[in-house]
């Protein structure tokens, strides 16, 4: 078994897209012409985003929309950077929320928390043992 996507419905693709590439500096590696599935470059594991209307192909018990829901939800994707504070200022720029500032956690690890415009929380952290 390997892990190879996560995948985070949204309202807008294309604009998630286009969110995650000047938050977070990331590359567009694909977006489909219905623009109802789009991948971003990031390394071994896929991070993609597809619209609602896609889950509710796919399945028929519905979901939690992020960004309707008034609390981010209970999981994240994280990236790691040398340079938190930058990525975070960086984000909040482009338009994330700040949920948790740059914070030195007590295992040494710099760790911040943004809420993006699609809903989705990330986030963002130096490399364990840095």
């Amino acid at each position: 078994m390997n892990f190879a996507y996560t995948i985070i419905y949204v309202p807008d693709v294309a604009a998630s897209l286009s969110f995650y590439e000047h938050a977070f500096g990331l590359t567009r590696r694909f977006l489909h012409e219905s623009g109802m599935y789009g991948e971003l470059d990031t390394g071994a594991t896929t991070l993609a985003f597809a619209a609602h209307a896609m889950g509710d192909l796919n399945y028929s018990c519905g979901h939690v929309a992020a960004h309707s829901s008034p609390q981010p939800l209970g999981m994240e994707v994280a990236f790691t950077t040398a340079d938190v504070v930058k990525a975070h200022a960086q984000a909040l720029a482009a338009g994330a929320s700040e949920l948790a500032a740059p914070a030195e956690k007590p295992w040494g690890q710099v760790v911040s928390y943004l809420r993006c415009p699609d809903g989705s929380l990330v986030e963002l952290c130096t490399p364990m043992g840095v």
